[in-house]
């Protein structure tokens, strides 16, 4: 540490900045927290909307096999080409405890009959079923890609923030207090070498105003 400025100048930057490393270290701690608090609540969003879209694609599965043994499956065929068509997605953002999550806006993926393209007359009801069953999966499955998806980014930022707080705690902290604890050393070291060379002083000071004396 020979390159430090051991002045009380210099002491008293590294209190302050120690101060201020500490303080940093608390908020990041506290943002830690609180992005955990979020995390384990979307984490239990996502648990519950993937159990909900098992259900839904089984039961979207069961429709298509009657669709298929009721209507045939040239049918469904032709009723899954005459329907298909896009489903337009707008992803946005918004700002969860500082950290942005997509938000995905969509059109509805659930139809009527009629806005699905295929005669009415000549389709079966088991093809009405099924396709409603497949429309809300798809939209379960979005809503589950949108929770995902804010889930891996509260889990980058809890990984980001706990990298700052442990370079807070571990390096950039323990360095600041050890070169203020060398400096205030420095510091002790010259006020014991000045009072020592002042008592010298005022010794030889004595000696010869003695030696002086008539």
């Amino acid at each position: 540490m020979k390159s430090i400025s051991s002045t009380r100048m210099a002491l008293l930057m590294r209190k302050e900045q120690i101060k201020l490393a500490e303080q940093g270290r608390e908020l990041l701690e506290q943002k830690r927290a609180a992005l955990m608090e979020e995390l384990l609540r979307v984490a239990d969003t996502v648990f519950k909307e993937t159990e909900t879209l098992q259900q839904v694609a089984a039961t979207a599965q069961s429709a298509l096999a009657r669709a298929n043994a009721m209507a045939g499956v040239e049918a469904v065929r032709s009723a899954a080409l005459a329907s298909r068509g896009e489903l337009p997605l707008q992803i946005g953002s918004a700002n969860v405890m500082g950290v942005k999550v997509p938000v995905i806006e969509q059109a509805r993926a659930l139809r009527s009959t009629l806005d699905r393209g295929y005669s009415v007359i000549g389709s079966s009801l088991t093809i009405d079923e099924a396709a409603a069953a497949f429309e809300a999966e798809v939209e379960l499955i979005i809503h589950l890609a949108q929770s995902e998806l804010r889930l891996r980014r509260l889990m980058a930022e809890i990984e980001r923030t706990a990298r700052r707080v442990n370079a807070l705690k571990n390096i950039l902290i323990p360095q600041l207090e050890a070169e203020a604890a060398y400096i205030q050393m420095t510091l002790n070291e010259r006020e014991r070498a000045d009072h020592f060379r002042l008592k010298l002083a005022k010794r030889a000071l004595e000696r010869k105003r003695a030696a002086e004396a008539p």
